[in-house]
């Protein structure tokens, strides 16, 4: 009788018992007899003497098990696998989250066995030389060299990196959670063995070709957000913000055109539209100066200067006929008149608690905030934004956090889509986006 190693630690990846169809736990007994395939048995079948077509209770017969020592004593093989297959699953170097998987060994032992007997161990090294020299022969190009600085980011799990990289992990080039990610589900249970009939088998081999077909999509997918830099959202939205808005409008149209060409032409193709754009924008320009009878570069500063100056003062003169309509007011030309001396200060005019309809009747009173539950949490400047907009600090706060939470995951907010979040007075949702981006809550997108 001879002692084998098994199929894997796995008792699912064995085929069941040929007599009771349960799963096999080491050890169990293989026919030496019966083939191709495997004729396995558990021990309290093979104990009743079972019988099934060609095999018969006196074939000889192999006792599988992988309770011994392979490469050095205290490692039985079936650690050896175990071992194996947790390097491949939780990568080469993260030796806690192995010893973690193996559960019968410590950090230091998992990395002082596999260093030894299958990184440092001289037998091994014929054959990797071999291997290398015949993948040097393939390929002519010789490989990229690996550089320190090229290390990709290891976000801990369920941090604010790992959710803006939707879970993939750079050491593996794997998500958390793949496309289409139960589709081994339907392979699970396939057991492909001589009994089955040609209709049973050829439908065993047409679920193996979808699932082929799936993995197919998988990679395709992972390939085109690799290609294209999708992993890094955050970084990729920084980079589109470099556009002018036009572009970036015509960055959003195309992008569904991005799995059709190669990351290089589709930026090709941007790149190509952005500076289409500043030339018509420059080619606008020049033909105002000439369409204004300026001949040098000397002129058109001078012009441009002249121009800021022009539209500085046709503001000045749109604002003051706005408060001229309500002259009968003298606390609205108070406070249009202090409003314009902040400004021609180079000050920023606080927000005020007196403002004027569109009829020249006063607008409702501010807001009394005392007692109202949510006061304490704010401070002094968005109380005297709650009082002006009168919106009681609840409703304050609730919108608050609704912006700043989008502006975290978007990356920036505008102001389209504040007022598409929240539901609200268009007026009032940009007084509070407004206060928002002054005082450094959200940033603009």
């Amino acid at each position: 009788m001879d002692r084998l190693a098994s199929f894997g630690n796995d008792p699912f990846d064995k085929p069941p018992c040929r007599s009771c169809s349960s799963y096999l736990t080491e050890p169990y007994i293989k026919c030496a007899e019966c083939g191709p395939s495997p004729f396995l048995l558990c021990l309290q079948c093979f104990t009743k003497g079972f019988e099934y077509k060609k095999h018969e209770s006196d074939h000889k017969y192999e006792i599988m098990t992988s309770d011994f020592p392979v490469l050095e004593p205290g490692w039985t093989a079936q650690e050896e696998m175990s071992l194996l297959e947790a390097v491949m699953d939780c990568g080469f170097g993260n030796w806690q989250d192995v010893a973690y998987q193996m559960r019968t060994k410590t950090k230091e032992e998992c990395e002082s066995h596999y260093m030894k007997n299958f990184i440092n161990n001289p037998l091994f090294s014929s054959t990797l030389l071999s291997l290398r020299k015949t993948k040097d022969s393939r390929f002519a190009e010789g490989a990229i060299p690996f550089k320190p600085s090229d290390d990709p980011p290891r976000p801990t799990f369920d941090s604010v990196l790992s959710r803006d990289m939707a879970g993939y992990m750079p050491a593996r080039a794997d998500f958390m959670e793949e496309f289409d990610n139960y589709a081994e589900w339907d392979l699970k249970d396939i057991d492909f063995v001589d009994d089955d009939s040609d209709i049973l088998r050829a439908l065993k081999l047409s679920v193996v070709d979808i699932y082929h077909s799936r993995l197919k999509e998988r990679q395709r997918r992972k390939k085109i957000i690799r290609d294209h830099g999708l992993i890094n959202l955050r970084k990729f939205q920084m980079l589109e913000r470099c556009y002018p808005k036009e572009v970036q409008e015509l960055y959003d149209v195309m992008r569904r055109f991005a799995r059709v060409v190669g990351p290089i032409e589709h930026d090709k193709f941007i790149e190509s539209h952005a500076l289409e754009f500043e030339l018509r924008r420059e080619i606008r320009r020049l033909q105002e100066y000439r369409k204004a009878g300026i001949k040098s570069f000397c002129s058109a500063k001078v012009y441009e200067r002249a121009k800021r100056m022009r539209e500085d003062e046709r503001r000045k003169r749109t604002m003051l006929c706005d408060v001229l309509q309500y002259i009968q007011d003298s606390r609205a030309c108070h406070q249009w008149l202090s409003k314009q001396a902040a400004i021609d200060a180079g000050i920023t005019p606080a927000v005020t608690t007196i403002t004027v309809s569109a009829t020249g009747r006063r607008s409702a009173p501010p807001l009394n905030l005392t007692g109202l539950p949510g006061t304490e949490k704010l401070n002094e400047r968005e109380k005297e934004l709650c009082q002006v907009v009168r919106l009681v600090p609840g409703a304050y706060l609730e919108y608050k956090q609704a912006l700043l939470n989008e502006c975290r995951r978007q990356g920036g907010l505008r102001l389209a889509q504040a007022r598409a979040l929240i539901k609200i007075d268009v007026n009032k949702t940009r007084k509070i986006y407004d206060f928002l981006i002054k005082e450094g809550y959200i940033t603009k997108a």
